[in-house]
């Protein structure tokens, strides 16, 4: 986000004191023991858990080897669709193929299991196709562009194209935007909301390697849309030379976004907000004179920050809970605020302990990042309702907009500096714009 997103905390009493590295009166057990909590693992060490998974000279489970290949298969499928990239390389694909080579093996006369590892292996290429496929179709978002000869334009130019040229019906474009949004979150796996923490530390740290950027494209993907799609907004407002023209351009994005909010779309919402809080945007005081604020000062108030963005969280919530009854696909769509989604997970991870005091694994903690993750991936997998228009999301991936000085200049060109310091500003960038080649 152009924006600095406050830190977000995350729900402490979520996860009780034992998260923090507190071990709770019935959790005084041996610090080899597994502990248990109304019937769910909570804790255990890494060594006793491999005691009880691994058969030894010593140890072997009380069962025929033939009650473990379902199991085996399940564990198998679950990983390779959730993880598809640890196999993305021919070493660990011989390695997948060896194992249920031996797996078959051992219930040869059981059609089921060749057709299930059948299966499961199939699916497995098609996702790894499909993602690379996608990792060339998003590079389609185009870049933000500085064009003298576009910004620097004739107050009575009116035959240039905009948004409302290819789409004046607020609620269409926010289904369009919807198909964007999931589109992006349907390439979203498990495995990149996990590489996630890496990643953030990296970068927290100033490092970065080829490796990690890879593992988390398609939430860059996201970010980058999210970014796009607010300089967008400020760009069809800032270009529009007559007042009553750029007014009405206002107005019709308050109206995109609210009906964002009204399909459960709230990371277009988000977006179109903070690109008509950018400055340039904001301080067209004389077009704002002229809008009916009443509404974008609602949708603003579902996206304040305090709080740890409290009303955002609530109005999610419903959508949530909207989803979980829904009698139509409509109603089933959910797209949550996708940088705060992150950072959530994120800081869940960050702020408690892997392990406890006694040395034991936190299970409780990993529970509750798997409880998000698994909400998300039931959101991500609701099929889009709308008819998708080709020419309209052509647009708002393609159309031309402006870098941070080119919007200043725009605005300034739409409504003249106020003061010295604005005065100042609009002759330098003028200045350089009108130099550079």
């Amino acid at each position: 986000m152009r924006e600095t997103m406050p830190q977000t905390s995350i729900f402490p009493s979520m996860l009780g004191t034992s998260c923090s590295g507190h071990v709770q009166p019935d959790m005084e057990e041996k610090c080899g023991d597994p502990v248990y909590q109304d019937g769910s693992l909570v804790s255990g060490s890494l060594e006793v858990l491999i005691e009880h998974l691994v058969p030894t000279v010593d140890y072997y489970p009380d069962a025929k080897v033939k009650e473990f290949v379902p199991k085996i298969i399940q564990l198998l499928t679950e990983w390779t669709e959730t993880f598809p990239h640890d196999f993305q390389d021919e070493k660990s694909m011989k390695e997948l193929k060896e194992i249920t080579h031996q797996i078959a093996q051992c219930d040869e006369e059981n059609s089921s299991v060749k057709k299930s590892i059948s299966q499961m292996t199939q699916s497995l290429i098609h996702n790894l196709s499909t993602h690379s496929q996608y990792q060339e179709a998003r590079e389609i978002i185009k870049p933000s562009v500085t064009d003298k000869h576009t910004i620097l334009k004739p107050k009575t130019q009116s035959s240039q194209k905009d948004i409302l040229s290819v789409c004046n019906d607020p609620c269409v474009l926010a289904q369009q935007l919807t198909h964007i949004e999931m589109e992006r979150l349907t390439h979203i796996t498990p495995e990149e909301l996990v590489h996630i923490f890496n990643h953030m530390d990296s970068m927290d740290n100033h490092k970065s390697c080829r490796s990690d950027i890879k593992k988390t494209c398609n939430l860059e993907a996201c970010d980058n849309w999210f970014n796009r799609l607010s300089s967008l907004v400020a760009t069809e407002i800032c270009r529009v030379g007559k007042k009553k023209q750029r007014t009405r351009m206002v107005e019709f994005f308050i109206d995109v976004a609210r009906e964002c909010f009204n399909i459960g779309n709230f990371n277009s919402l988000m977006a179109i907000i903070s690109g008509m809080n950018l400055s340039p945007v904001a301080r067209l005081k004389k077009t704002w004179s002229k809008v009916k604020k009443a509404k974008f000062e609602v949708l603003e108030n579902h996206m304040d920050p305090s709080s740890n963005f409290s009303h955002y969280r609530t109005a999610l919530q419903g959508a949530v809970q909207r989803s979980q009854t829904a009698h139509s696909t409509r109603e089933k769509i959910v797209i949550p605020v996708f940088n705060l989604f992150i950072k959530d997970i994120y800081f869940l991870n960050k702020i408690h302990a892997n392990r406890l005091a006694n040395g034991q694994i936190n299970f409780k903690k990993f529970w509750e990042i798997a409880k998000q993750i698994s909400e998300f991936m039931m959101w991500k997998q609701v099929e889009c309702p709308f008819e998708k228009d080709k020419k309209i999301k052509n647009y708002l991936l393609t159309a031309p907009v402006y870098t941070e000085e080119a919007l200043y200049l725009a605005s300034f060109e739409s409504e003249g500096p106020e003061n010295h310091m604005e005065k100042d500003s609009w002759k330098s960038l003028r200045a350089t714009l009108l130099n550079r080649a």
